[in-house]
């Protein structure tokens, strides 16, 4: 049986499929500014414990799993209006597209359609830094985006392959700069064109 596919590696891979391997094969993990903003955000959520307002019933840090689907992880936030599974993933950031973070609250909707038996038609990404909460619908098209990340990130895993770097704007900000070097081919493909080397 192969190991259960992390949710938290959903979102790495479809920000950036090489920073998904590089955390989660090559166990390469370096912080900046974003990554403990991150920390900081996720040390109130990541506390186990339930709640009830009213009608609407709230749980927080809840493990999530998907046997079908071979999916593992937890929910930051899961609210229950009547009964019915409401994820809402925290991100420390400015509000966003947040195509990335859409894949990873649909495998939380997934997961809880496994867990409660019960549809999961929406979900909700929440920007600390904006103190925005932007509703996302899982339809049929994010389903289908993201049941296809959670094949390739299975694929990766097993085949033990880093892809490789693509140096673009995603670069600017990411924590694992310095170690995945995306500039590098470029560079020595450079070195290795000048005539002067030679």
């Amino acid at each position: 049986m192969d190991e259960p596919v992390l949710l938290s590696m959903l979102e790495h891979y479809a920000f950036c499929p090489r920073q998904c391997a590089l955390i989660h094969i090559e166990q390469v993990w370096d912080e900046n500014l974003y990554t403990l903003k991150g920390t900081m955000t996720h040390e109130r959520v990541d506390e186990v414990g339930s709640s009830q307002r009213d009608s609407l019933h709230v749980e927080r840090a809840l493990p999530l799993w998907n046997e079908r689907l071979g999916l593992s992880g937890k929910a930051d936030v899961v609210e229950f209006h009547a009964g019915v599974p409401y994820p809402v993933e925290y991100k420390s950031g400015r509000m966003r597209e947040g195509v990335s973070e859409s894949i990873q609250l649909c495998a939380q909707a997934l997961c809880l359609e496994e867990m409660f038996d019960k549809a999961v038609p929406e979900g909700a990404l929440y920007w600390i830094a904006s103190r925005k909460r932007i509703a996302v619908t899982i339809d049929e098209a994010l389903r289908t985006q993201t049941l296809e990340i959670i094949d390739e990130v299975r694929t990766m895993m097993q085949t033990r392959k880093v892809p490789s770097a693509i140096a673009d704007k995603r670069c600017t900000h990411c924590s694992l700069l310095s170690s995945c070097m995306p500039k590098l081919p470029d560079q020595l493909k450079g070195y290795l064109d000048d005539d002067s080397t030679a």
